[in-house]
């Protein structure tokens, strides 16, 4: 891939509340990105292969609710150290997020830690750019894309709707995986070409050959 779209998904997932401490902090859990899971994208089903996160930027990560940069985030990772606000690690199964959200001197905080308890909010989604890609079955018209590497996680979010709709899918995240397929199928119709002149050049060599005996 020659550019770095900035994409979004979003998935049912178990978001929830662990702990209330006396500080009145809240810390809940989920797991935004999930490995080896097929989803259905409307023009293409779509897995984040294992291994996707394995040279992925996680220095600076947000915790925002429903990607809305217009809010101050909820917790935030730096550098994932022990002064983050928020922990990220990665498994067999994916990303997985603890985030101590501030229910003291944060009312979102608390409508959020609310939501959460109650099962309101159940979901979680993610902010990233593609660093690598690979399709199977490109002459179907509903083809398969594997997230090989992913760049960068910009934020995280807590989702009212945790679907992997078409309609929860932004337009460029669309256009992005478009142009992907786009190149892909290019790619796979001139390997197609080269092997279709290889084989004609061959039997005209064959032919040769034979004339040549007789």
């Amino acid at each position: 891939m020659t550019e770095q779209t900035i994409e979004q998904r979003m998935s049912v997932c178990d978001v929830r509340a662990l702990r209330n401490d006396e500080r009145k902090v809240t810390t809940l859990e989920g797991r935004p990105i999930v490995f080896d899971q097929r989803t259905d994208l409307g023009y293409w089903d779509e897995i984040i292969d294992k291994g996707a996160l394995d040279n992925a930027n996680l220095k600076d990560v947000r915790f925002l609710v429903n990607h809305d940069t217009n809010q101050l985030p909820l917790a935030r990772s730096r550098n994932n150290n022990a002064n983050s606000t928020m922990r990220i690690s990665v498994d067999d199964a994916g990303m997985l997020v603890e985030a101590d959200i501030d229910t003291d001197n944060n009312p979102r905080g608390q409508e959020l830690a609310s939501a959460v308890s109650r099962g309101d909010v159940s979901g979680m989604s993610f902010m990233f750019t593609v660093n690598g890609d690979a399709w199977e079955n490109l002459d179907a018209d509903h083809p398969t894309r594997h997230i090989t590497s992913i760049s960068r996680v910009y934020e995280v979010s807590a989702v009212t709707f945790p679907a992997y709709e078409q309609t929860s899918i932004n337009v460029r995240s669309l256009e992005s995986g478009r142009a992907s397929l786009e190149s892909a199928r290019k790619a796979l119709e001139s390997a197609r070409r080269r092997s279709e002149r290889i084989r004609e050049l061959n039997q005209k060599l064959e032919d040769l050959n034979d004339k040549g005996i007789r």
